[in-house]
Order: structure tokens, then sequence, then C-alpha cells
């Protein structure tokens, strides 16, 4: 049966609303490096920072999702066995071998290490999912990883520990496999009640490791960091990369979500003071074209339908 054109144009919009949302949830987690250091700053530990940012996150995502769509907040057993294997597993151990890794290793070199998951997760994209791995995603992967060596280029120049760099890799690996199953479980599943669910399981998790006994202390300031820890680089965050890797893969959203280094280091010029060296503003342009490369096909069906 052929396909009609509203059928054509519902296809395109809804790769172009993946990639906008994979974008805008990459810059929404590259803010959570910014607002850890801010964290950090005022006397936080990790543990509390992640507590707040898992905490309020769901309350966020519950208080949105009671106003704008109640039907999402419904979930079966397994939706929430699904959400719970995300939630209580697969995020708090990603995280921990993150957090734990730049205990040993410069935040740069976590992070390089860390931005190699779109080549992995496509890798296991073509294993898994036969997506197909042409010339054009093979040149954007180069131009991804070329683009982040140059942006966390400082982190050739530091002593590497060899436990530091192992943490690294689990964190990668971990996050890889988060995305790629994250697509599996997403499959017959409303992305809102998956990604609420995820994200309220975590919050239980963090809750136990480190209640938020002292929330009430944190003045003003403190408070409003708390909160935007929780809207950020978790509400906005997890529930458009969800909704994201439901339109368009986890493959291409990986891809997309590059963009989230660049974020982190103009945010951390503009609010921390940082300097940004031209090296980095190269990367930047690498990424950036890695980015829009393989979504070029898109942009121009786009265009084509509107026509």
């Amino acid at each position: 049966m052929a396909k009609s054109a509203g059928d054509g144009w519902n296809g395109v919009t809804g790769s172009l609303t993946g990639i906008i949302s994979a974008v805008v949830s990459a810059m929404c987690f590259g803010m959570l490096a910014v607002l850890g250091k801010l964290g950090f700053a005022r006397g936080l530990g990790a543990g509390e920072i992640l507590q707040y940012r898992f905490g309020f996150g769901a309350l966020l995502l519950l208080a949105y999702l009671a106003v704008a769509d109640r039907a999402a907040l419904r979930a079966g057993p397994k939706t929430l066995l699904k959400a719970a294997l995300m939630g209580l597993l697969l995020y708090p151990l990603q995280s921990l071998a993150f957090m734990s890794s730049l205990k040993y290793n410069p935040a740069a070199t976590t992070s390089l290490i860390l931005y190699f998951y779109p080549v992995m997760v496509t890798l296991l994209s073509t294993l898994l999912f036969k997506t197909r791995l042409d010339r054009v995603v093979v040149g954007s992967l180069l131009l991804l990883v070329a683009g982040c060596a140059l942006v966390f280029f400082d982190a050739f120049l530091r002593h590497v520990s060899p436990t530091g760099l192992l943490l690294a890799a689990i964190s990668m690996l971990i996050f890889s496999v988060y995305l790629i199953t994250l697509e599996i479980l997403l499959r017959g599943e409303n992305p809102r009640t998956v990604s609420f669910y995820c994200v309220l399981f975590a919050a239980m998790t963090y809750t136990v490791a480190a209640p938020p006994v002292n929330f009430v202390r944190l003045d003003v300031a403190g408070k409003l960091l708390a909160l935007a820890l929780g809207l950020v680089p978790t509400a906005l965050a997890v529930s458009l990369l969800y909704r994201a890797v439901d339109a368009i893969g986890s493959a291409r959203t990986s891809i997309c979500s590059t963009i989230e280094p660049v974020t982190t280091v103009l945010a951390s010029a503009l609010l921390l003071g940082e300097e940004v060296v031209a090296v980095q503003v190269a990367g930047m342009c690498l990424i950036l074209a890695g980015i829009v490369l393989p979504n070029l096909r898109t942009l121009s069906a786009t265009r084509t339908a509107r026509s």
C-alpha cells in the first residue's frame, strides 16, 4: 500500500522533532557539569547534588504531567519494570562510575572518554538493529571524535590514572548500553511515562543514599540551584532524550547529543569565567559539522515536503 503525502510529511516532521529533541536535551545535559561545579563551590556533596537533581526532577515532571497529560502517569507493571531497570540500575551505575572517575582524573579526561559513546552506540545499533552504517555516518563519527578531542584538548596534557581511565570507560559503556536498552524498552510505550518513572526511581535511589536533610538550611540561591538541577539537566533533558530515542533511534540521538560538550564549554565560559581557546572553537565547529552531516537528508526532505 503506497504512503500518502500526509504520511510522508508526518515521517519527516517526526524525524525533525526527534533531532530537535535530541539537540535540546543534550544542551540541557550540558548544563549539569556547570551546575554541579556551582554546587561544589557552595559546599554540596556529590550525593546531595544528585539527590536534588533527581528529587526535584521527579517532582517537576509529576507537576507537569498532572496538568498537561495525566494519562502519562498511568503505568502498568511492565512499564514500571522497564523504568525500574533504567532508574534503579543503569542510571545509578553510570553516574557512580562517572563521579568516581573524577576522583582520579581531570574532568576533561573523563569527558573525552565518555564522548566516545556515539561511536559505541552506532556500532551496537548496527549489530542489534541492522542500522545502516554508510559513509555519511562514518564521516560524521570521525568529525565528532576529532571535535571532542579538540574541545577537551587539555586532557592529553594531564596525567591519566589507570583506575580513573577504567572507571571512565565503564561509564561510557554503561551509557551506551543505556541508550540501546532505552530504544528497545520504549517500543510500544509512552516516552513521557517511562521518563517520569525512570527519574522517580533514580530519585528514590539517591534519596536513600543521601537524604535531603540539609535542603532547609540552604539560602535562596542554594535552593534555586537545587531547583535548576531538577529542571534543566533532569526533567527537561531526560524527557526530551526519551522522546528523541523514540522518534529517531539511539544511534542518531547519540550523534545529535554530541552538542553537549559545546554547551558545557560555552556555559563554563559565561557562568564560571573559564577560558575558551581557539583549538576548542575549532573542535566545536567539527562537532556541529558532525551533527549536521547525517541529518542533511531530513532537513532537505522537510523543505521538499513543505514546498
